[in-house]
């Protein structure tokens, strides 16, 4: 099993040119489908089928992976296995059939539209520079979709606030054009002129835009601690983090018409089958419109 794994990571090397990490995720997460299937007895990629591949995903929740993790195994076996059918070494591509709702319930988590409103209002506009800078934050998260990385690699250069714009830098080194909403970069210049000005006094010539108290770049972890003050501060018990964020900032766009490839563009999806999670998300939530509206639901 090991040597089409090999063939399938060097194709997204060589052809489709992904990042070293996300191929070094990509064999991790699919070495533990193998070892998965080896332990039930499966040794050939021929044989796994939809319920094999659902209860893979299972035994990964049942282990206490975060639903983000289990989404990017998702996406893995999703691209391996249509690779494996394109070369014809499998007959069938059986994670074409995974669309039910067992699978829903083991997708990534997203906050629902009462709860993005609290969380956006758990740091005070007119609280002192720190606060300002986590609300700031916290509705650009949302507002974007960024990767918690691409947030805290952000300078004051890469917003174009004439034309609601940010230049993001995402895996890989790859920048992409991101739309920002009005209400954010209003939010933003008032951040920059005023809190991130005094954040920066040690360090004036920072190119960073979110600063530490100490006019150092923020790093991941404090963006977390900062995100999970906001969901305490909000009332909101789900065991969210900054990537929260960006499953309800996909989900919710999806639920209200946006098309799936401008999606995928924004959230700098190399690859369609990722930004297809959403869909299970959003036909979840459908599911239970019709259960509940519906007269013979």
């Amino acid at each position: 099993m090991e040597k089409f794994i090999t063939y399938f990571l060097e194709h997204l090397s060589i052809e489709r040119g992904l990042s070293r990490n996300t191929i070094t995720a990509y064999g991790t997460d699919l070495r533990n489908l193998a070892s998965f299937l080896q332990d039930n007895g499966v040794d050939d990629w021929r044989i796994p089928d939809r319920d094999m591949l659902l209860d893979f995903l299972d035994f990964l929740r049942d282990r206490g992976m975060e639903s983000s993790s289990i989404a990017r195994h998702l996406a893995a076996l999703r691209m391996f296995f249509r690779y494996l059918a394109n070369e014809k070494l499998i007959a069938g591509d059986p994670s074409l059939l995974l669309d039910t709702p067992k699978l829903w319930r083991i997708l990534p988590d997203h906050l629902s539209l009462d709860e993005v409103d609290a969380l956006l209002e758990a740091f005070p506009v007119n609280g002192d520079a720190l606060e300002l800078r986590n609300r700031t934050m916290v509705h650009l998260l949302y507002a974007s979709g960024l990767r918690v990385s691409e947030l805290t690699a952000l300078k004051a250069g890469d917003i174009d606030f004439d034309n609601l714009l940010l230049r993001v830098v995402g895996k890989g080194s790859k920048e992409r054009i991101v739309p920002a909403a009005p209400g954010v970069l209003k939010l933003l210049h008032r951040y920059i002129c005023t809190a991130r000005v005094e954040l920066s006094e040690a360090i004036p010539l920072s190119p960073w835009l979110f600063l530490s108290r100490r006019a150092r770049k923020l790093d991941r972890e404090r963006v977390w601690a900062i995100i999970k003050e906001a969901a305490s501060r909000a009332g909101i018990n789900k065991n969210i983090h900054p990537h929260t964020l960006r499953h309800s900032f996909a989900s919710h766009l999806l639920a209200n018409g946006a098309d799936l490839r401008a999606i995928q563009e924004m959230l700098g999806h190399a690859d369609i089958g990722t930004t297809e999670i959403y869909t299970h998300v959003d036909r979840s939530h459908l599911s239970a419109l019709h259960r509940k509206f519906h007269p013979r639901g």
